[in-house]
């Protein structure tokens, strides 16, 4: 099962995702988990390089190498993150994924991106069905600032993408444990990016399994 993690814009915060989820299904999930970074900048990568050098577990190593990308057997979940710089490895990615969870952060810039990248899918996979899921990310905390409810609803009228339910707001938690080599529930077990990083996980399981 390979669920790809991207979008066509920068700084969505798709390493991160990436790194937390990946920590909270080995942690959470009866299942064997496997991270590609495809992506030539390699910050997921350089966050687990630290969590082996301070020797926390589970230890995860990235992989590098696309090709070998789908031949990890059934009980295996691969977490795949993109990067556009290379667009051999994008693409092949795109192909054989599952699953798709696109990070989106509450600008209409954001909005504007997530429609391209759905229409490169479309055209990558050729009409190969994939479920397409968005993820708020960077959410404004401040109830009564409008982006993130006018970004939702943008969202919600984009054909084939399923908006979930969770989101990830602006918290310096998610830096703090990246660059520590944690993940948030980790570093601050009873914080609010824990609490979040856990309502993504179950709910993005529950749509997959």
């Amino acid at each position: 099962m390979i669920t790809l993690i991207g979008n066509l814009k920068g700084g969505t915060g798709k390493s991160t995702i990436t790194f937390n989820l990946a920590l909270w299904a080995a942690t959470h999930q009866n299942v064997h988990v496997l991270v590609y970074d495809l992506d030539p900048q390699s910050t997921t990568s350089d966050a687990f390089e630290i969590r082996a050098e301070e020797g926390h577990l589970p230890m995860l190593k990235p992989k590098r190498q696309v090709d070998v990308l789908g031949y990890e057997g059934e009980h295996t979940h691969v977490l795949v993150d993109i990067g556009l710089a290379d667009m051999h490895a994008t693409e092949l990615a795109i192909q054989r994924a599952d699953h798709i969870l696109i990070p989106v952060s509450p600008s209409q810039a954001d909005v504007w991106s997530t429609q391209r990248f759905l229409k490169m899918i479309t055209e990558i996979r050729q009409q190969r069905p994939v479920q397409l899921f968005a993820l708020l990310n960077r959410a404004d905390t401040h109830a009564s600032v409008r982006e993130t409810t006018e970004a939702a609803e943008a969202l919600g009228l984009l054909e084939g993408l399923h908006l979930l339910d969770s989101r990830l707001y602006l918290r310096t938690s998610y830096r703090r444990s990246f660059s520590e080599g944690l993940a948030v529930f980790e570093m601050e077990p009873r914080s609010k990016a824990a609490a979040e990083i856990d309502a993504l996980g179950r709910e993005l399981y529950h749509l997959i399994n």
